[in-house]
């Protein structure tokens, strides 16, 4: 899993370039969009609707902050979605969205935190797997 990570990392640094994403998935096992849309909703967990509005009615208070979640799942491939969970700065450098799976770079840490990445690799997948089930367009 950090090899395809590190491996995409030495890419953009050779390069000099921007990827468009990570094609190959983190895990072995396939995500699953129940688990990644609780993920998703989950204030204490990916805390994506502090900045993200979208297709949750149940919760309250989305954020406004980044692109609307609706219809994501046409706008970016799972790839393109994969890079901007492991790190969003690899798109745009100057990116408030949190690196959920990456370390590298990170300063002034919580103790609690120290070498701990946000999600782990099969989060990454789970809500990868629930973003392109979000193909309906905001109205």
């Amino acid at each position: 899993m950090w090899g395809k990570v590190a491996l995409a990392a030495a890419v953009l640094t050779a390069s000099g370039a921007v990827a468009q994403g990570l094609p190959d998935p983190l895990t072995d096992t396939p995500g699953d969009p129940t688990r990644g849309r609780a993920v998703v909703v989950d204030r204490q967990l990916g805390l994506c609707l502090l900045c993200h509005t979208g297709p949750f009615p149940e919760v309250p208070f989305h954020g406004d902050l980044a692109p609307d979640l609706t219809g994501v799942g046409t706008r970016l491939s799972p790839a393109e979605m994969r890079l901007r969970l492991v790190d969003s700065r690899a798109v745009n450098a100057e990116s408030i969205m949190p690196p959920y799976h990456s370390l590298d770079g990170l300063t002034r840490v919580a103790a609690l935190w120290e070498g701990k990445t946000i999600l782990d690799a099969q989060q990454v997948e789970d809500v990868v797997a629930f973003l392109t089930t979000l193909t309906e367009e905001p109205e």
